[in-house]
C-alpha cells in the first residue's frame, strides 16, 4: 500500500489508474487469494513437494551485513517436517509521483459531483525509480546471494512494470534461474472488481538478466556535447565570473 504519513488520518492505495491501464502500488495487492505464492512453488518445487511459505526473512552477507528481508521463502519439506529446499519470492510493485492525498480529499468532498473528475492528472506510475531504486538493487543484491547459493528466485510484477523493462533473454523453465510472474488486474463484471490474474509467466537466466536491467540505455553523446560547450562558452565569459578558478598547466 503506498502510505500517506497523517497519523490521524491514514490514508493507503493500493492501485492507480494509470493511462488506460491500472497500475498496482502496493505488494499487498498481490497477496489476493494467495495465488502468487502457488505460482512461485510450481517454478520452486516438483507437484508432489510438500511446501509453505515464510514472510519476511531476513538475509545477510558474509560479514553478517543486513541484505535486506526477502518477501517471502518457500520452503518444501519431508514428512518428518525436516527442510528439503527453498525458493525465494520478491513481490515488485511501482513507485507513484505525484500527490494522492490532495485529490483523494478533493473527490471526499463531494463523491456524487467529483465522480467524473480527471484523475489523471494526479499520482503517476514512476515505472523508471522502480527498476533503477528497488527492482534492480534487489536483483543484485539478494538475488546475487541466491544466485551464489544456486537457489531459485521468482519475482511478481504488474504487467506494465515489466513492459517498461529492457526486452529479457529468455530460458527454458527447467534450467532458469528466475520466473518473472507476471500479473494484470482483470474487471469482474458479475462482482463489478478487479481480480488478480496471472498473465504469464517468462524465464530468465540470472546473469544475462542482471547484464540487461542494469545497462544504462545509452543516448546521443552530441547533445551532452552541446551542454558542454554551452556551459564552457558560459565560464569563460568576461560577464560571468567562474564559481571556482580557470586552470592551465605549464608556465
Amino acid at each position: 500500500m503506498v502510505k500517506v504519513p497523517k497519523a490521524n488520518d491514514p490514508l493507503g492505495v493500493c492501485s492507480i489508474f494509470d493511462h488506460d491501464d491500472l497500475a498496482i502500488t502496493c505488494p499487498i495487492r498481490f497477496r489476493e487469494r494467495w495465488i502468487v505464492v502457488e505460482d512461485a512453488a510450481g517454478f520452486f518445487f516438483p507437484t508432489d513437494a510438500k511446501w509453505t511459505s515464510l514472510t519476511e526473512v531476513p538475509l545477510k552477507d558474509q560479514a553478517g551485513g543486513k541484505a535486506g528481508n526477502l518477501d517471502l521463502v518457500l520452503v518444501s519439506y519431508d514428512s518428518h517436517g525436516k527442510l528439503v529446499d527453498y525458493g525465494a519470492l520478491e513481490i515488485q510493485a511501482v513507485y507513484i509521483s505525484g500527490n494522492v492525498r490532495r485529490p483523494f480529499e478533493h473527490y471526499m468532498q463531494n463523491p456524487v459531483q467529483n465522480a467524473s473528475m480527471d484523475w489523471l492528472k494526479h499520482p503517476r506510475a514512476d515505472y523508471l525509480s522502480s527498476s533503477r531504486k528497488r527492482l534492480a538493487p534487489q536483483l543484485l543484491y539478494k538475488g546475487g546471494i541466491l544466485r551464489a547459493w544456486d537457489k531459485k528466485l521468482a519475482v511478481a510484477l504488474h504487467h506494465g512494470f515489466f513492459d517498461t523493462l529492457p526486452v529479457l533473454q529468455g530460458a527454458e523453465q527447467s534450467g532458469a534461474d528466475i520466473a518473472w510472474l507476471i500479473y494484470e488486474l482483470r474487471h469482474d463484471t458479475p462482482q463489478d472488481k478487479y481480480l488478480l490474474s496471472r498473465l504469464k509467466t517468462v524465464y530468465t537466466l540470472f546473469s544475462e538478466t542482471l547484464e540487461q536491467i542494469t545497462k544504462a540505455q545509452v543516448g546521443d553523446e552530441r547533445a551532452f556535447l552541446a551542454e558542454l560547450q554551452s556551459r564552457l562558452d558560459e565560464k569563460l565569459d568576461n560577464d560571468n565570473p567562474p564559481d571556482a578558478p580557470l586552470f592551465q598547466f605549464g608556465p
